[in-house]
């Protein structure tokens, strides 16, 4: 079982979606983690939208500095949506067109969250699953890890953003294999083709993606955002661009006090304190 330490002594995991979703803050990091093993993590509507909630308190928490989301036990980070509830959520076009608009402001937010966001991989990441990873920033996979798009085995369209961010990763060649053949790939396959960012030793895995968010949290903030901000604005289209934005936080960043400590902790051979301003 993937071994998520939790913070006991401050007592701080909270829950939503009637416990399938807990939040939790540790060292700057916070954590959140998809807790519904019996059906291998399998997302629901009340799971979106407890993410959301989650999501949203770690993004005001200024304590906080970047965000993990796991998957408990140790079958999955996520397989999928809930399909049990397409019966009565998804039966038809109309009403998968409402099931979307229900969890479209989480997924917004998770795809422009303002703060780092690594998805720690283990076991099945499938479907939706991998909609909500390919949104995080950065993605550490354990080598038993198992990707995959079912849609065109369930009769279903992969919507809009999903498809962008797997072409965006993968190249539409790769996406149109992992799309028409509804194929599974392992973690090895997986880093190859640029789905995932490193692949992990089982037993390693969240220490792993623990080192990274340290090293990440120990950073400057203003400087993270600005990478954040500007790689964003790389993707889009030329004439969609924000330059004004970039240009922004460029200049916040070499008026902050966090520049001013980098520079004299450099002179005095020390690790900075940064403190995001």
């Amino acid at each position: 079982m993937l071994d998520v330490p939790k913070n006991n002594e401050k007592n701080n995991e909270k829950s939503y979606a009637d416990g399938k979703i807990l939040q939790s803050v540790t060292d700057g990091v916070g954590v959140i983690t998809f807790n519904n093993p019996a059906k291998r993590n399998a997302m629901s509507l009340d799971m979106w939208e407890g993410l959301g909630s989650a999501l949203i308190e770690l993004r005001d928490n200024d304590d906080v500095r970047v965000v993990i989301m796991v998957g408990a036990g140790d079958k999955a980070f996520v397989s999928g949506a809930d399909i049990s509830q397409f019966e009565k959520v998804r039966h038809n076009a109309a009403a998968s067109e409402e099931y979307s608009k229900k969890s479209e402001a989480q997924r917004a937010l998770l795809a422009n969250y303002p703060k780092p966001i690594i998805a720690c991989i283990r076991g099945f990441c499938l479907g939706g699953g991998m909609q909500v990873a390919m949104a995080a920033d950065i993605r550490i996979a354990s080598d038993n890890s198992q990707f995959g798009i079912p849609a065109a085995k369930l009769g279903i369209a992969y919507g809009y953003d999903g498809l962008r961010h797997l072409v965006s990763l993968v190249g539409p060649s790769w996406a149109r294999l992992i799309m028409y053949t509804g194929m599974k790939i392992d973690s090895a396959e997986a880093l190859r083709i640029g789905l995932v960012d490193r692949v992990s030793p089982d037993a390693g895995l969240w220490d792993a993606t623990m080192e990274i968010a340290r090293t990440i949290s120990g950073n400057a903030p203003l400087a993270i955002k600005a990478a954040k901000i500007t790689i964003a604005q790389v993707m889009k289209d030329p004439d969609k661009r924000d330059m004004n934005a970039i240009k922004q936080v460029g200049t916040d960043c070499m008026d902050s006090a966090d520049f001013r400590e980098g520079r004299q902790a450099f002179m005095e051979k020390r690790k900075p304190k940064f403190t995001g301003r």
